[in-house]
């Protein structure tokens, strides 16, 4: 069997990325939401349940009230069921019925060296996307001996608007929430299981 070159295998993986990439984002694009809170304060949110819970970050919903803006531009008043400003968690709800949401994934067996992709609305720019590798999970990120939290650390950048969308794992299942910018390009996202201990000790889900 004759050898195949090293760069037409090298296009040929490339191509295969880039297009099950393509497919992940079309797939989960419509269940990634704008929240509004003020006409200046513009973040993002990941539909959890087609019932209309949304999750998002504190820091986003820093209000008892906001707006959700559906993929479709449908916008729709939200109020701020709970919130957990030490995870950055928040959960809202909307007056909606059977919303696209997205498969959640194992947070618990990501692994260095794994390809994500964080999908928000960077710097207004709805729908945006930005991909990268997972840099490491297993140590939970300290500040202060009295403050230690479980992040997602990603070699990728988080930007405004970035803040409260899912970040997906290769399979396009939801592996965590997006929240800030650490450093030049090392993006932190919050965990899945982080958000569903969060859900379960604040509501009845």
């Amino acid at each position: 069997m004759a050898n195949v070159p090293k760069r037409s295998t090298m296009r040929t993986v490339l191509q295969d990325l880039s297009a099950e990439l393509a497919s992940i984002v079309a797939d989960v694009r419509s269940a990634v939401v704008q929240v509004k809170v003020g006409p200046d304060h513009v973040g993002a949110g990941t539909i959890w349940h087609g019932d209309g819970l949304v999750i998002t970050n504190a820091h986003v919903a820093s209000r008892d009230q906001a707006m959700v803006v559906l993929a479709d531009g449908i916008e729709i008043p939200a109020r701020v069921l709970a919130r957990d400003p030490k995870n950055d968690l928040a959960a809202l709800m909307i007056e909606a019925g059977g919303l696209p949401t997205v498969p959640l994934g194992q947070s618990r067996q990501l692994r260095a060296g794994q390809w994500v992709v964080a999908m928000g609305h960077p710097w207004g720019e709805v729908g945006a996307i930005s991909a990268g590798i997972v840099i490491g999970t297993e140590a939970p990120y300290a500040n202060g001996a009295s403050d230690r939290r479980e992040w997602i650390m990603l070699s990728l950048q988080l930007r405004p608007g970035h803040s409260g969308g899912p970040l997906l794992n290769d399979r396009g299942r939801l592996v965590g929430i997006n929240t800030m910018l650490s450093g030049p390009s090392v993006g932190m996202a919050i965990p899945t299981h982080v958000v569903v201990d969060f859900l379960r000790s604040h509501l009845t889900i």
